[in-house]
Formats: structure tokens, sequence, C-alpha cells
């Protein structure tokens, strides 16, 4: 499943203390790739400390670097530093 295999590879190349993936393939109905592809993040990680977002983006695209080429075609990313997320997100 696609979205075990993000997650699988978020876990293993950014060690996150938080992570969310969501399917939005379903909003997309009708789309050119309404078969899939299209996923929400939302990550809160360490490694995301004192880097601006467009970093902490490129660290996200970078891990996901194989998938970006054959399963995702958009993805939308929340990323955090967990000095920036309160328990409720």
């Amino acid at each position: 499943m696609r979205v075990e295999r993000i997650r699988q590879k978020l876990q293993d190349e950014l060690k996150p203390l938080r992570l969310e993936i969501e399917d939005e393939g379903h909003k997309h109905v009708g789309h050119a790739h309404a078969d899939g592809g299209h996923f929400r993040v939302f990550i809160v990680c360490p490694a995301f400390a004192g880097k601006p977002l467009i970093a902490r983006h490129r660290m996200v695209y970078e891990a996901l670097s194989e998938q970006m080429r054959e399963e995702i075609h958009a993805l939308s990313i929340v990323a955090r530093a967990p000095e920036e997320v309160t328990d409720n997100g």
C-alpha cells in the first residue's frame, strides 16, 4: 500500500516524533491522476529545528524521492519541529 511505503520511508529517513499520512486520492475523482497519488503529510521531526520551511520540505521530498517519481503525484506537507507543536497539533 502506498501510504505504508511513504510512512516507512519517512520513519527510516527522518525519525519523526509524529507522522500522519492521508491518502487524498478520493478528492480528485475525474482528474488525470484520480487513481491515487495525492497525499497529505503532517510530520513533526527534531531534524526540522532551526530550518526554514523550504528546507524541511526538501528533506521530505528527498526522503520520498523514489516514490515521487512513480507513486506520488501531489504531496501536501505540514512540517514542524517539536517545539512548534502543541498537543492539538
